[in-house]
């Protein structure tokens, strides 16, 4: 369960947590700060909840005028979806409307970039090099020179190697 708080900008009304949006709604529709006016406009923080929905919130830009859409998104996308969303919105400047499934973006689960060049070896992606001679190649070298187009990032605790097209 991921739980907000409604934090108004007016500094004489005091905020209120909530779970969903219809209980966002309910509890903003007659919200009235000590003097009996109605607030209108909230910061929307994130509480509580799964880490990768707090860091999605993050790249999403959780406000009022999104809050719908992001309950929609938490309950229907996947930690793949999610983990896409955030990288290409978060890191690599897509619009925040999006969708995850088709961006141009290559993600592996590793810890780093050396990670990724041994890969790279082992697939054969810089052709066919005898065995003898893999024990000769520079890991740290082809690292550095992946991590101009690649890069590394974590979100909920899982380390990724990215590249946005």
């Amino acid at each position: 369960m991921t739980t907000f708080f409604a934090q108004p900008y007016n500094i004489d009304a005091t905020g209120f947590y909530f779970t969903d949006l219809d209980e966002y709604l309910e509890r903003s529709k007659n919200h009235q700060d000590r003097y009996g006016q109605m607030v209108e406009e909230y910061e929307i923080q994130f509480i509580d909840g799964e880490h990768i929905d707090c860091t999605l919130a993050s790249a999403f830009g959780v406000n009022q005028a999104n809050l719908n859409r992001f309950f929609d998104l938490v309950d229907d996308w996947d930690d793949d979806q999610k983990t896409r969303y955030i990288i290409a919105v978060g890191e690599g400047g897509y619009a925040h409307d999006c969708d995850p499934d088709d961006l141009d973006i290559d993600i592996y689960e590793m810890d780093s970039l050396k990670e990724l060049a041994e890969q790279f070896v082992e697939e054969g992606l810089f052709g066919d090099i005898p065995e003898k001679l893999r024990f000769y190649l520079d890991m740290e070298l082809i690292a550095r020179d992946l991590g101009m187009d690649y890069s590394e990032i974590e979100i909920a605790g899982r380390r990724f190697v990215y590249r946005c097209g």
